[in-house]
């Protein structure tokens, strides 16, 4: 059953890793997909552009447009929302995926970086939703998911990259302040983070082949996030999920295929207790 046929969705950062997985998942479905994202040239340290993202949406059977991007610059957004809709007749969800990461202290992070993350994460996410939420208020299913942490004061995930858990955070406390906000207009507002590490670039450039190897691939990310927009917007809204607790609420309980090595130990994510 194609749940998500015909469903626009928006989705920052979805040229390459997380999201351009979930942008596939969905795909198949038949769904049409908004890429937002800056990436136009290929990086040889982070492969994939919005317009090869776009190629390969198309290739599983998806719709696609390719909107560069750069989150940061509210008028950006409102003109990628604006073609969005002028596209595809509206918007059903919005996949706050977009994220800059800097694992520095306090005196090792620099104010452009600290800003960069801040701009990213919190306030990108901020900006893109109070862009998409006047189209999801007629969306019959409206979703909002960020990839984003449970929000854990335990001083440990603050202690040796403060301005990188702020950031995140942010993401965090727009799901909480806008679940509330939006609930009797009857759009869902959750997070979803993964349990262990995730094989992307970004983790290949942070820890090296001996990280990937101890982390899942993104299509468990995709999985998940499939399962929660695909609920009742109206009777699941407000929630912290964790990968791995979706998947078992749908009723998946095997998890090693989703694992890079089935024998490597998995490397827990960050936020986790």
């Amino acid at each position: 059953m194609n749940k998500l046929k015909n469903k626009t969705i928006v989705i920052s950062g979805a040229s390459r890793g997380i999201g351009l997985t979930m942008a596939l998942r969905f795909a198949k479905d038949g769904a049409n997909i908004a890429i937002l994202a800056k990436t136009t040239e290929p990086n040889p340290k982070l492969p994939g552009t919005i317009y090869s993202a776009a190629e390969e949406i198309k290739a599983a059977g998806g719709q696609a447009l390719p909107l560069v991007c750069d989150i940061r610059n509210e008028d950006q957004i409102a003109e990628a929302v604006q073609k969005t809709v002028a596209t595809f007749g509206g918007i059903d969800i919005l996949i706050n995926n977009a994220s800059a990461i800097s694992l520095t202290t306090t005196v090792a992070t620099p104010m452009k970086r600290y800003d960069l993350m801040h701009q990213i994460n919190t306030r990108g996410t901020f900006a893109c939703s109070q862009a998409c939420i006047p189209h999801l208020m007629k969306a019959s299913n409206p979703h909002i998911l960020n990839n984003s942490p449970p929000l854990n004061m335990n001083p440990k995930w603050f202690k040796n990259h403060v301005a990188y858990t702020m950031a995140k955070y942010g993401m965090s406390m727009c799901v909480l302040g806008m679940a509330e906000e939006l609930r009797e207009d009857g759009i869902a507002v959750n997070a979803l983070w993964p349990r262990t590490a995730i094989a992307t670039s970004a983790i290949k450039m942070l820890g090296g082949d001996e990280m990937m190897a101890a982390s899942r691939k993104p299509e468990i990310m995709a999985d998940a996030a499939y399962a929660i927009l695909t609920r009742n917007s109206r009777e699941c809204t407000g929630n912290f999920f964790l990968d791995e607790e979706v998947l078992r609420q749908e009723g998946i309980t095997d998890l090693t295929p989703y694992a890079i090595d089935p024998n490597a130990v998995l490397a827990p994510d960050f936020f986790l207790d």
